[in-house]
């Protein structure tokens, strides 16, 4: 079996004990962005297993975008990603 050569590592280990790889990203012609989805490119770019960089273009979204999936997160946990949740977590 030969393996793609890639920057970075190609598993991280999560503060919850959990191994995450490369292969658990979503794939990067997604369209339809779930909580999920969002939380998983958080994930791995918090943690090391890809770059912000490597994220935006890999996922064509905006700087902006992918600030406020951060954002988010670090404020509200991953249940603020879900569009459902917006006007609950948002500032008056």
């Amino acid at each position: 079996m030969y393996l793609k050569k890639v920057q970075g590592p190609r598993a991280i280990t999560l503060p919850d004990g959990r191994v995450m790889t490369r292969a658990d990203l979503p794939p990067p012609e997604t369209r339809r962005w779930v909580a999920s989805r969002k939380a998983a490119v958080v994930r791995g770019v918090v943690h090391g297993l890809i770059t912000q960089d490597e994220a935006l273009e890999r996922y064509e979204i905006s700087a902006e975008e992918f600030l406020e999936w951060v954002s988010a997160v670090a404020n509200h946990g991953e249940e603020a990603l879900k569009t459902t949740a917006l006007q609950k977590f948002r500032q008056p």
